[in-house]
């Protein structure tokens, strides 16, 4: 369901060392990139579903999918060094000065290509203006209760938390990572504070199987052979 309140943004700068051009490489055929704008057209209006890139190359991949491309990022928050808070913010300045409406702001990666309309949609429903962030997750392979250790000031290694005495991993507590996939960020905390402060952060659990994150070309190949195997 299309939704007139949110300001999809979809990071996709020039530079990528670890799979150089990534944002436009074929994924299963079909340009990187185009996941992520497919998926943000399905749940937002296209004027307010905004790429942010410094490349026009990237531009013209994702106007083939029929989205305009107004906004172009600056270069100075193209760099290796720049902040994702800044590039975000930017767009929404750039949002404010084009008179769009919204009250959260929808981070879609386009590293995340298995990410589904469905995963968009619970995390946009655990989102409420009463928080930070909801934001997709997949449980940890390791978990600070259990399997999780730290090296302490003799230099052997203990439990990172919890007395060590837990023998299943079941009687743990839940551990998570974030995947990637989703971020649904309340536009006056961004303002506020970098995402790795904010405290009221709401989980929301995806497919381990689909919670794949593309950085080098090991990911990309077991990435595609998982989505070979969800398309049969």
């Amino acid at each position: 369901m299309k939704r007139g309140n949110i300001l999809v943004v979809i990071p996709a700068r020039g530079g990528s060392k670890g799979i150089p051009r990534k944002n436009i490489k074929p994924f299963l055929g079909t340009p990187l990139l185009h996941y992520a704008i497919n998926v943000g057209r399905a749940v937002a209006d296209d004027s307010h579903v905004i790429l942010s890139t410094d490349d026009e190359e990237i531009a013209k991949v994702a106007r083939q999918t029929g989205l305009k491309v107004p906004y172009m990022r600056p270069a100075e928050l193209a760099t290796d060094h720049a902040s994702s808070r800044d590039a975000i913010l930017d767009v929404m300045d750039w949002a404010h000065r084009q008179g769009l409406q919204y009250d959260r702001v929808l981070l879609l990666q386009p590293t995340s290509p298995l990410r589904t309309v469905e995963d968009v949609e619970r995390t946009l429903a655990a989102y409420s203006p009463d928080i930070d962030m909801a934001v997709t997750v997949k449980e940890a392979s390791c978990n600070p209760y259990y399997n999780c250790y730290e090296t302490d000031a003799d230099g052997f290694i203990t439990i990172s938390k919890g007395d060590g005495l837990l023998t299943r991993r079941q009687d743990a507590p839940h551990a998570w990572e974030i995947n990637g996939a989703v971020y649904v960020i309340n536009p006056q905390s961004l303002r506020e504070r970098e995402m790795g402060k904010f405290r009221r952060r709401v989980p929301v659990e995806m497919d381990a199987q689909r919670s794949v994150d593309l950085d080098t070309p090991l990911d990309w190949e077991i990435a595609e052979a998982i989505g070979r195997h969800l398309n049969q």
